[in-house]
């Protein structure tokens, strides 16, 4: 069983002891439960609503995570196969005609050297 279902076990389990409690002291005796026993139930049923609550958004949050994922791997793998290797070509065949020595040309206008002013 997940944390959520245990979290809502245990808040049925808590409300309906409290209720039982309550409904046999009544019947037998006429008296009430002592305070201190009930707001423990209803705590410990708050707390286990509270705590089933977070473990389905947390659920809900990691599933939506998870399609995310194997929807960006999937778009990724498409990218990678419409791209493939069409600029892996041409930087090969410029480093092989122009040698591993090649010199960098910088984007731009050329500078006027000194001599040329």
């Amino acid at each position: 069983m997940t944390l959520k279902w245990w979290a809502v076990l245990v808040a049925a389990v808590s409300v309906t002891s409290v209720v039982t409690a309550n409904v046999a002291i009544v019947a037998v005796e006429g008296e009430q439960m002592p305070l201190v026993v009930n707001l423990f139930a209803l705590t410990t049923a708050g707390t286990a609503v509270v705590l089933a609550v977070v473990a389905e958004l947390h659920e809900r949050l990691n599933d939506r995570v998870s399609a995310l994922t194997e929807f960006l791997v999937a778009r990724l793998n498409e990218i990678e196969t419409h791209a493939g290797d069409r600029n892996t070509g041409f930087v090969e065949g410029y480093l092989l005609s122009h040698g591993q020595d090649a010199d960098v040309v910088p984007f731009g206008r050329p500078r006027r050297g000194a001599a040329e002013r």
